[in-house]
């Protein structure tokens, strides 16, 4: 048996140390008064429910583009593949213009907008809204959805995106 020493509750080597589970990364992206909104989060998870279908992220408190993108009528969730992996930081951009800039798009009636090349598309509306620390849990009814076996979905891991081996 190995004894590990060092245990600790520093944030900064505590984010370090979540940063070492690899997470899907997800474009969060919808029509909100006219103007496309897209966020990235790298803390989406499926399978919360299967009846009735619900997924969730956790939006931090500081976030500038969760309380516009919280009024869409529907939401679209683009599981990001490898072809987005050199625009995902263009997304992310604290920039809201250029964002969806060389990036071809869907968008449904209700306003949700889904990315081209993503394995798995959500359309989805808020169902809940948890407090957690900095963070809120942002629970997603899922309306519909389609996936694309043909590409890749990408992870963020150790602060760095990267693909899946085959």
């Amino acid at each position: 048996m190995t004894t590990t020493t060092g245990f600790t509750s520093d944030p900064g080597d505590m984010k370090k140390a979540f940063s070492g589970f690899p997470s899907g990364v997800a474009a969060l992206a919808a029509r909100v008064h006219g103007d496309p909104t897209v966020m990235i989060v790298s803390s989406f998870a499926v399978g919360i429910s299967h009846h009735p279908p619900m997924v969730s992220f956790a939006a931090q408190h500081s976030s500038t583009t969760w309380p516009v993108l919280s009024r869409a009528q529907t939401i679209g969730i683009s599981v990001l593949g490898e072809e987005h992996s050199d625009k995902a930081r263009q997304l992310a951009s604290r920039t809201k213009e250029g964002r969806f800039t060389g990036l071809g798009t869907t968008e449904t009636a209700s306003g949700a907008i889904f990315l081209e090349g993503a394995p798995v598309w959500l359309e989805c509306a808020v169902e809940h809204n948890y407090p957690a620390g900095d963070h809120d849990i942002i629970v997603l009814r899922v309306l519909a959805m389609m996936t694309d076996e043909d590409h890749n979905p990408i992870v963020w891991h150790r602060q760095t995106l990267k693909m899946l081996g085959s």
